[in-house]
């Protein structure tokens, strides 16, 4: 079971929250569970109520991965499923070398429309 746990950086009070929900999830869930702290929107610094610092302490605190994102600037997001694709079951076997070398794969046509909302085979 997978779970991700969203902190905003914008919110303290959501930021406070996440030891509530972490608890909740691991009592439900148990220690099958992949828990991350993310810190959303860094785009927005001057919005920033949550420092790095503490993102990171309270990550260390409730034993939970931790990293910082920004979806709208693209910032890290492929780095958070990396790092919940490698924390899955069976892959602390592979090498951080063969992980490094993943290869992002661009679904979209040339034209820039998705393949899946085709009708049709692109063949």
């Amino acid at each position: 079971m997978i779970k991700c746990i969203i902190s905003i950086t914008l919110c303290r009070q959501t930021f406070l929250n996440t030891t509530n929900w972490i608890e909740e999830v691991r009592t439900e869930r148990g220690s099958d569970v992949i828990i991350v702290l993310v810190g959303n929107k860094t785009d927005l610094v001057e919005k920033r109520q949550v420092s790095i610092e503490e993102g990171e302490a309270k990550a260390r605190e409730l034993n939970v991965m931790y990293i910082e994102t920004s979806a709208k600037a693209g910032f890290n997001i492929k780095a958070l499923f990396r790092k919940i694709a490698a924390a899955l079951p069976g892959m602390e076997t592979v090498s951080s070398a063969k992980q490094e070398g993943m290869v992002d794969v661009n679904l979209k046509s040339s034209s820039g429309n998705a393949q899946a909302q085709s009708s049709g085979c692109s063949c």
